[in-house]
């Protein structure tokens, strides 16, 4: 523990205690869980995970609390708690072409082969205040379900490599 501060390591303890308060805010008011944050701010627990380049949803919601919603504390608590970690094994490449996408979006090719895939976006979103999330206990519509394709989702690096648009390995074809 860091004691070069005048009050020693009292003055440290109720420097933290102090932090837990602020975490905590009113006590009249239900204490997030790390469920409610695992499941309902998933982009920010995701972006923590990667950033943090640690996969465990509970812990980077974890982290995310102690850190009070600042996700850039939350991506250093990980990367400190994945130091501790024993590093073992191994893992297997991924064929990304056999993969199921819930978002597939391509700027170059407008007919994409395999199809585009807006997935959940705000990308055309109003961008504005959503005042009935502000309602507690509101349910939000279910949105229209699509089968998915069965078929395998091309690189579309492959198709361009085919035509000698772009020198790729042909391994990777």
């Amino acid at each position: 523990m860091y004691v070069a501060v005048k009050g020693g390591e009292r003055a440290i303890g109720n420097a933290h205690a102090w932090l837990e308060e602020e975490r905590r805010g009113d006590a009249g008011v239900a204490e997030l869980s790390v469920a409610q944050i695992r499941e309902q701010l998933a982009l920010s627990v995701n972006r923590v995970m990667a950033e943090g380049a640690l996969h465990d949803p509970d812990l980077a919601a974890l982290a995310i609390k102690q850190a009070r919603g600042d996700l850039v504390e939350a991506v250093f608590l990980i990367r400190a708690y994945r130091t501790t970690l024993p590093r073992f094994g191994a893992t297997q490449p991924v064929e990304t072409a056999e993969m199921a996408c819930d978002r597939r979006i391509s700027a170059t090719f407008k007919d994409l082969p395999g199809g585009q895939v807006l997935g959940p976006t705000f990308d055309y979103a109003h961008r504005l205040l959503e005042f009935r999330l502000a309602a507690e206990g509101g349910t939000p519509e279910a949105a229209p379900e699509h089968p998915a394709a069965p078929e395998p989702v091309p690189h579309v690096a492959a198709f361009l490599g085919r035509e000698g648009l772009i020198a790729i390995s042909a391994r990777r074809l």
